[in-house]
């Protein structure tokens, strides 16, 4: 590898820790994507306006701020030409406080959260705790507004029960949801001791007095005082000016390159936020230049659908007409001939980007044993033959072409007979849609797990991939003959 090329893949991991310490939630890692989009020069469109597109241009717009899409059109783009897309998702498995999350027991009180996805729970256990999310607040006597929000510092706990008060643990630790996994804000009467405290400092004014009312008549029925007021400390705005909010519980240690060799990374949301920065400098840096979108006859785009945990099945997941409306509105930029969209369905190709499974030294017996995807192999190609995933022959031998091209490692998997298989956007966007599409995803360990892990390596992997796909993809496509 040159030292360039090494040079640039260190750049793509300490920007990767960057963008997964800055994205505690799928509302943060948009509003991260917006922001590193618009420095690189893309332009943001609504949904809500008529589109102006021109050849040789970058675009992106979001919906909700969960989901997020970003194009660039080729300079020699006609309508009813493809779209060469990676879709990633921008969620991962957390505890999302519940609209009513005041719950107060034993002297303490907790917030109530729900389970969003399929977390390992028990990973949630005895970690240091803090919320983040988005807020509408009252801007004004008639308008609102919607602002993201982040506690900084620990906050909350859930703590583990001492194995004194429950001797069988060891025989199988069982975990009731909804009874054991409440976090702790505060004790009772530290929480009482501070309203004396706060009760005791100036004199009410007749307005503090209403707001104070207001307060009490209605957010504090819901959720504690003491958390409102932390996050109004850190919007810098007063508790009754907060009229809803969607929050959810995250880990406040930062994500970091480890291991004795520095070959690892341990974060949190590695599922999925890893593709998705991936893709999204691979498109940025594929399209960094007039020169580079020349030649280009297609277009090339990301996207980043939330709610991916949880089936897809919203109005900004990709089971949503989100992908349908972006292919079209482009090709309608373009043409009044309603055919043309058809076609450029047909001639568009997705790389469903979502994380793999590699192979566990202390659970080997959990893989297929000619598909043990291992670190530091590269991207992984999914295979199922009940399309779990959607990758068939022809798919699997366009990506796996690309890497060839450039030296790229590629591993496969197959999950065992005797187990059932996850899925992806994959499927959902090629049979919603009717993309051909190819599964991959870089391998990692402790799925799913507050905490989980990957390799320094195939990130840098990932983004060669990724950016080679962008630049190649039109080419190689126009050389394979199928349906003929």
């Amino acid at each position: 590898m040159a030292k360039e090329e090494q040079l640039e893949g260190s750049d793509v991991v300490s920007d990767l820790i960057s963008y997964l310490n800055s994205s505690p939630t799928a509302f943060h890692a948009v509003d991260e994507a917006k922001k590193i989009l618009k420095k690189a020069g893309f332009v943001q469109v609504s949904e809500r306006d008529n589109w102006n597109l021109e050849e040789g241009k970058r675009y992106f717009f979001t919906r909700n701020y969960s989901t997020i899409v970003a194009f660039a059109i080729g300079k020699k783009y006609v309508p009813g030409n493809g779209c060469y897309i990676i879709g990633a998702h921008t969620d991962s498995p957390c505890l999302k406080l519940k609209p009513i999350s005041k719950v107060t027991k034993g002297g303490y009180l907790e917030v109530g959260v729900q389970t969003y996805g399929g977390g390992l729970w028990h990973t949630w256990f005895d970690r240091d705790l803090t919320v983040a999310g988005r807020v509408i607040m009252r801007e004004g006597k008639d308008a609102y507004s919607h602002r993201l929000v982040r506690i900084e510092e620990p906050i909350m706990r859930i703590p583990n029960l001492a194995i004194h008060l429950d001797r069988s643990v060891h025989d199988g630790f069982k975990l009731n949801t909804h009874n054991h996994l409440v976090p702790i804000l505060a004790t009772a009467i530290k929480a009482e001791l501070n309203k004396v405290v706060a009760g005791n400092g100036p004199v009410d004014s007749e307005d503090d007095k209403e707001k104070s009312n207001k307060i009490t008549n209605t957010d504090d029925s819901r959720h504690h005082s003491i958390l409102l007021q932390l996050l109004a400390t850190q919007l810098g705005c007063e508790p009754d000016d907060i009229s809803d909010f969607e929050l959810q519980a995250c880990d406040t240690q930062p994500s970091t390159v480890a291991g004795a060799m520095k070959e690892f990374i341990f974060s949190g949301r590695l599922d999925n936020l890893c593709m998705s920065f991936c893709s999204l400098k691979a498109l940025i840096d594929a399209t960094a230049s007039e020169s580079t979108l020349e030649d280009e006859t297609g277009v090339r785009m990301v996207a980043l659908f939330d709610h991916e945990e949880i089936g897809s099945n919203s109005a900004q997941g990709a089971g949503s007409p989100v992908m349908f409306d972006a292919l079209s509105r482009i090709t309608n930029s373009f043409t009044s001939d309603p055919k043309l969209l058809q076609i450029a369905i047909q001639r568009s190709f997705l790389v469903s980007a979502d994380m793999a499974h590699a192979l566990h030294p202390n659970y080997m017996e959990k893989h297929e044993e000619n598909h043990q995807p291992k670190l530091h192999g590269g991207l992984v190609i999914k295979h199922n033959a009940n399309q779990r995933y959607a990758t068939n022959a022809i798919t699997s031998f366009i990506f796996r072409e690309i890497a060839a091209n450039h030296n790229l490692p590629v591993q496969d998997f197959v999950i065992r007979n005797d187990m059932p298989c996850g899925s992806t956007i994959g499927p959902i966007l090629a049979s919603g849609v009717g993309i051909r599409t190819v599964d991959v995803g870089a391998p990692q360990l402790s799925m799913h797990s507050i905490r989980e892990m990957s390799a320094v390596d195939d990130v840098k992997h990932s983004y060669e991939h990724f950016k080679a796909y962008f630049r190649e993809i039109s080419q190689l496509d126009a050389k394979i003959t199928v349906d003929v």
